[in-house]
């Protein structure tokens, strides 16, 4: 995959040569020289520009690039204008970190509903969740077994557990499910919010948006995921 990082600090480094040593195309883009200077023999690309400045970003492939990672760290100002212009110019797939409570509360905003923070996650495990192209959060347990976060395919929604042997086909373990529910927040304004349904049984249904806890092998987990993205390329063709 290609991959753009905003952000050459501690965390922005050590993402960019973690997805680098797993084989992925990275474009590290920082205003300091002597950050782009540290890493440009080691990725595929190093870009120094000022992430803020809109009209830089004609030299910036976001339209090719599969996901951007906004990671600058140090300014919280220059993390939430560059990410305004992203999602301006384009319409990749974002993965923003949040320095503080209100950067969170903007970023979820903006509809920016992968939010790191790099004191809880580390690089090499943001690294694993990339990699599985289409899973949204993973927990690897070893180098064969993952508890993923995947999303409910289109012929799941609206049957029971009981209904559904689809899950059993592709050698997955589901442990529960994550569906979206309406909430408000302190100032009024509803959002969306994930929350667990517990435990499952054979009467639960699965509904549209649901995502779906499994665990399994990584190479079923990326079956089940590969299987969801040749659909909807389908479903695009069509």
């Amino acid at each position: 995959m290609k991959i753009i990082i905003f952000g050459l600090g501690n965390f922005g480094t050590a993402l960019a040569l973690s997805l680098t040593e797993t084989g992925n195309e990275v474009i590290a883009i920082d205003k300091q020289m002597d950050k782009i200077n540290l890493v440009k023999d080691k990725i595929s690309h190093a870009i120094c520009m000022d992430s803020t400045n809109e009209l830089a970003y004609e030299a910036v492939p976001l339209n090719d690039a599969d996901k951007v990672v906004v990671a600058i760290g140090e300014n919280e100002g220059a993390a939430i204008i560059t990410t305004a212009i992203i999602k301006k110019l384009s319409t990749v797939k974002i993965i923003s970190r949040a320095l503080s409570p209100i950067h969170d509360t903007v970023l979820e905003a903006m509809g920016i509903h992968s939010i790191i923070h790099p004191e809880q996650d580390s690089a090499d495990r943001l690294t694993k969740q990339i990699n599985f192209k289409s899973t949204l959060e993973n927990y690897q347990l070893d180098n064969n077994f993952t508890i993923s976060e995947v999303r409910a395919k289109k012929e799941f929604y609206g049957k029971t557990l009981r209904e559904l042997d689809s899950i059993d086909t592709y050698s997955l373990t589901l442990i529960t499910v994550i569906r979206e529910k309406e909430k408000k927040n302190l100032i009024g304004k509803k959002t969306i919010v994930k929350e667990t349904i517990g435990r499952t049984n054979p009467d639960t249904v699965i509904l549209e948006n649901d995502i779906l806890v499994v665990y399994g092998n990584n190479k079923d987990i990326e079956n089940y995921c590969m299987g969801e993205e040749e659909y909807d390329l389908r479903n695009k063709n069509i």
